[in-house]
């Protein structure tokens, strides 16, 4: 029959599953076809708002720079392919999983990785947020009469994500292969069949907003030469979305199958063609079928109800448009893939935050907390900290792409950039370490590659900063230097800490003697039980100590201490003030000044309770005791538990406690100085 104590672990069962043996750990390793899923779900799905955010700044100009666009698409594409390349370099010289951030810290020194980890924390945080809320406008855009409901169901995605990754790499892997797969063959279909219906039938490609007019901001009206040039940046810069999570895999390569680093770089080949392919598709569909998409609804002229009703996604109007209305199964089909591919693709940032958080934990600038496993052999806590801040961003934002967008790509263009200078100096050093004429050619190969990811990827973090800064960017580079000092603090105290827990003779000196001290409130059994265990540790001195809070209650004990006749003298301290924890400490510390290298040994007896409503019932004294004699040097705090049956089995007998580590006190119900 299943207890108390079992029952409470149910909702954890039921989230988690059975808890993994650390022995298992290797069978949770992921061959490629889970990798990708996993590890490249966000950059693939940046497809479906990439371009959908390059659109979003030329139509504040109107229509007149949608020329413009083929070209950013192919600056992107090409960027893409160049991330990629150095990524692979990367994976194959550092495959224990630190990605940037162990690139940076073996490379540049301390001040660059911790500053590659804190891009990296805020970009994770910003790929959960903008993943889950783009993944939620899909469905609204599906089924408008959701909109209302925006924020709620962006929370709860995340919060479906966190429990899937609870459950453990392999299990969430099989889960989010389905979809990732269905979506590379939802957009593949859609590509294929809306340009053989531009290219072989007469029907063409007309989206639902084709007819509709845009009237330009007046700033943004007949620009040329640097204004156009910072605009069509700027448009540049939000395209570069397509390039998030590109660095997951290298962070995640532990977590590949042997041999890891090849499989690592092989999937971000896999990877980077795919999500380069169907950008360009999208793209090009987009405009072949005259898309227009507006940050604000009510700029198109035509969309009735702009006021209340959402526009659809870019890539939903796209789908409209090749596969017949948006009531084809077709569409229906793209629709519901894509917003499941979304919410998923946050899946990179619940693997590669807590595997970097448990990276940073190791190295002492992240709580210790983070290294830990948990049940299923996952970063647990991990998981749940990134759940928590990104919903938090949802709540803030209102779950809207737009304005998230603007936060986002800043962190990861910086480890991009710090990663791949990093790379350079790497390939430098080990061309410095051989002769073999083979070998020097292939690394001084891969510097090249690393040195042109370097450049390009310095050149957008410049152009991201400056046209985004604006737009709300300067929240990001507030947060990352706000992270860098918190990972300096925790590196420290854990520093100070560390130098202060050094053994030295003092640490092996004996103490001079031991005075125990057992607290009674009155005579009952947990107290002779704690002067028995007292006595029993054969200590130097022994004092059983009450504190006088009442004249009565006090004479009425010392009465019974004479009538059982125990061989320890009672030692009564005054209270004028019915204080019970000071008088306690003052004495503890008496004894320690008479004294410095006695030991005090202070006995506190306490109830052990099967229901959480007894300890409420029970005065919590002894548990302010032990917070403050705690805080005393040369003072030992013992408990001594005593068993009340509800602790046993509700028949008193010997089965498990039902709520076994429940702890009273030991005392009566009523308010009594230890209980």
């Amino acid at each position: 029959m299943p207890t108390l104590s079992d029952l409470g672990h149910l909702p954890k069962r039921l989230v988690l599953g059975r808890a993994v043996p650390s022995d298992r750990l290797g069978e949770s390793l992921l061959p490629k076809r889970y990798a990708l899923p996993i590890f490249a779900s966000d950059p693939l799905s940046s497809v479906a708002y990439a371009t959908q955010e390059i659109l979003i700044v030329l139509t504040l100009a109107g229509t007149a720079v949608l020329y413009l666009a083929p070209w950013l698409a192919a600056g992107v594409v090409l960027l893409l392919a160049t991330v990629v390349l150095s990524y692979r370099q990367v994976v194959h010289a550092y495959p224990s999983g630190g990605g940037d951030y162990e690139v940076a810290m073996k490379n540049h020194g301390q001040f660059a990785a911790l500053v590659v980890a804190s891009a990296l924390l805020v970009d994770y945080v910003l790929t959960v947020a903008v993943s889950v809320s783009a993944g939620t406008d899909n469905i609204i855009s599906a089924f408008p009469s959701l909109n209302e409901h925006r924020v709620l169901i962006a929370v709860g995605l995340v919060a479906l994500l966190a429990a899937a990754n609870l459950r453990g790499l392999r299990e969430s892997g099989k889960a989010f292969a389905v979809p990732t797969y269905l979506f590379i063959a939802g957009i593949g279909i859609m590509i294929v069949t809306g340009l053989i219906r531009w290219f072989f039938t007469d029907e063409g490609l007309v989206s639902e907003t084709a007819g509709y007019t845009i009237t330009p901001e007046p700033e943004h009206t007949n620009m040329a030469g640097l204004a156009l040039l910072f605009f069509a940046l700027r448009a540049f810069a939000s395209g570069c979305t397509a390039l998030t999570g590109v660095e997951a895999i290298a962070n995640g390569v532990p977590a590949f199958k042997p041999p890891k680093s090849r499989n690592a770089a092989t999937t971000l080949a896999l990877m980077g063609g795919v999500a380069a392919t169907m950008f360009a598709g999208v793209t090009a569909l987009a405009l072949l079928s005259d898309v227009k998409y507006v940050e604000h609804p009510c700029d198109l002229e035509g969309f009735a109800n702009c006021e209340t009703e959402p526009q659809r996604t870019v890539i939903a109007q796209v789908a409209a448009a090749v596969f017949g209305g948006d009531t084809s199964p077709g569409f229906f089909g793209v629709q519901a893939a894509t917003a499941l591919v979304l919410i998923l693709a946050a899946n990179t940032a619940f693997n590669g935050f807590p595997l970097l958080g448990s990276v940073l934990a190791q190295d002492r600038f992240m709580p210790r907390q983070l290294h830990t496993r948990g049940d299923k052999l996952v970063f647990s806590n991990g998981i749940l900290l990134l759940a928590g801040f990104a919903s938090l961003l949802i709540i803030a934002f209102e779950a809207d792409v737009s304005r998230l967008i603007q936060l986002y790509i800043i962190g990861v263009f910086t480890s991009f950039s710090i990663g791949q200078w990093g790379m350079v100096r790497h390939w430098k050093r080990e061309m410095r370490a051989t002769s073999d004429p083979v070998v020097r050619r292939s690394m001084r190969r891969s510097q090249i590659i690393n040195t042109v990811g370097g450049t390009l990827t310095t050149a957008v973090l410049a152009i991201i900063v400056v046209t985004k800064f604006t737009h709300g960017a300067w929240l990001v580079l507030v947060a990352m230097p706000i992270l860098f000092v918190l990972m300096k603090s925790i590196n420290r105290h854990y520093s100070h800490v560390s130098d202060q827990l050094v053994p030295d003779s003092d640490a092996r000196m004996l103490p001079s003697k031991v005075h125990a001290v057992v607290l009674v409130s009155k005579v009952h059994k947990p107290t002779l039980r704690a002067l028995a265990f007292a006595r029993a540790t054969r200590p130097d001195a022994l004092t059983a100590l009450t504190v006088n809070v009442d004249e009565a209650d006090t004479r009425q004990l010392q009465a019974d201490w004479e009538k059982f006749d125990i061989p320890v003298p009672l030692t009564v301290v005054e209270s004028p003030y019915r204080e019970i924890t000071r008088p306690v400490v003052d004495f503890v510390k008496g004894i320690r000044r008479g004294s410095p290298r006695e030991l005090v040994v202070v006995f506190v007896p306490q109830y052990v309770v099967g229901h959480w409503w007894e300890n409420v019932l029970h005065n919590q004294s002894a548990l302010r005791l032990r917070a403050r004699l705690q805080f005393q040097p040369g003072v030992m705090i013992t408990t001594v538990p005593w068993q009340l049956e509800s602790s046993l089995g509700r028949d008193g007998g010997d089965g498990p406690a039902p709520g076994g580590l429940r702890r009273g006190l030991a005392d009566d119900a009523d308010v009594t100085p230890y209980g």
